[in-house]
């Protein structure tokens, strides 16, 4: 009987956690999780004092009813406020990361590849150099034997 080599779960798993994005993956979770804290704080400490100057300090109390009345729990309450809290939040963070990381990552790369191709178009043209060379060299050579067909030697 032939025995197969299949790797076993254990090893498929390792390698699974092992390749570069799920590592990578595993790190933007732990950043975004301690990045959230720190837009919550900015929203509790700047926004919502901002806001709190025109009304209240909590955006979740801000809401319309769509009945004649909503005391208690009677009447239907649309909480506009905690989807418009929610929306900053998220228009905060989409900044910040586009801003701090996004943008400046952006540029990084750019700059790099703006190096990598100068660095081949100087070895382009050092090739072109090359060869012009060797053809106008190739073009004395011949013209010194007498001709395109070799002539005759002396």
């Amino acid at each position: 009987m032939s025995k197969k080599q299949d790797p076993s779960i254990w090893q498929g798993f390792k390698a699974f956690l092992m390749r570069g994005n799920v590592v990578d993956l595993a790190v933007a979770v732990v950043v975004g999780a301690a990045f959230t804290n720190i837009v919550n704080a900015v929203v509790k400490g700047v926004i919502n004092p901002v806001v709190g100057a025109i009304g209240t300090k909590n955006l979740d109390h801000y809401s319309s009813c769509l009945s004649s009345s909503c005391q208690g729990d009677q009447g239907i309450e649309i909480a506009w406020g905690s989807v418009l809290g929610a929306a900053l939040q998220f228009v905060i963070t989409a900044a910040v990361v586009y801003f701090l990381m996004v943008l400046p990552m952006a540029k990084f790369l750019a700059r790099q590849e703006a190096r990598k191709r100068a660095k081949e178009g100087a070895q382009e043209v050092m090739e072109v150099t090359e060869l012009q060379v060797l053809k106008e060299i190739r073009d004395e050579l011949v013209a010194q034997r007498g001709g395109p067909h070799g002539g005759g030697r002396q």
